[in-house]
């Protein structure tokens, strides 16, 4: 399902989940009824800037190819989406419907912004095939604060400040409350192990860890 662009050596791409290496952007395709929708990379790997014909594309599906309707959960409602079965699901999420708090990041699992819960674990969209997660329960970061140990930790998150540029917040919190829902009282080595594969290049972490223990306390 995924494509390379005209005259890409296919044999030379690195493939990570779907995802090429970080000079190389993947190409999807969409459902055949859809329009092509432009996916706003902010960055490679590299922190350099991605032109515009090097962004990710959903392609139209190729006559004579189709897809079948997948029902998914999300935040307790069902919904019906009609894409290829290996689309990562944060795209599903994103650029299907319209759920954009659910940010991208490297796409190979490797920063945490695109987490998500799935049966109240946090995965990683930006490589999870929308069809392993057909008949479970997702959870997004619009719906996360709805639970008792999401909105604590939202509160806690406003109450000391923790954002800066906010990118991967959305990422950290859904970590965070997975983190509380599992272990209600963490420790230090706690929030270690649940929070060091989640990035925030401005550098939160000391906010990070401080709200999660304030979010830990008895109300």
């Amino acid at each position: 399902m995924w494509r390379s662009r005209p005259g890409e050596d296919e044999k030379a791409a690195v493939w990570h989940g779907g995802y090429r290496s970080q000079h190389q952007i993947p190409q999807a395709i969409s459902r055949q009824d859809s329009p092509a929708l432009l996916v706003k990379a902010a960055a490679r790997f590299d922190r350099q800037m991605i032109a515009p014909d090097q962004a990710p594309v959903w392609r139209r599906q190729p006559d004579g190819e189709e897809t079948d309707m997948l029902t998914l959960n999300i935040n307790g409602k069902d919904c019906e989406v009609n894409v290829p079965e290996d689309m990562p699901l944060l795209w599903v999420l994103r650029d299907i419907l319209g759920m954009t708090g659910t940010k991208f990041g490297c796409g190979i699992a490797q920063c945490g912004v695109c987490t998500v819960h799935v049966d109240g674990q946090p995965i990683r969209s930006c490589i999870m095939p929308v069809v392993a997660v057909r008949g479970k329960k997702i959870m997004t970061i619009e719906a996360v604060g709805q639970t008792p140990t999401g909105a604590n930790v939202q509160k806690a998150w406003l109450d000391l400040e923790v954002v800066q540029c906010g990118y991967c917040q959305s990422g950290q919190i859904m970590c965070a409350t997975a983190l509380l829902a599992a272990k209600p009282h963490p420790n230090d080595a706690d929030i270690d192990a649940a929070m060091s594969g989640t990035i925030c290049r401005c550098g939160t972490y000391t906010r990070i860890r401080a709200a999660i223990k304030r979010a830990a306390q008895p109300t």
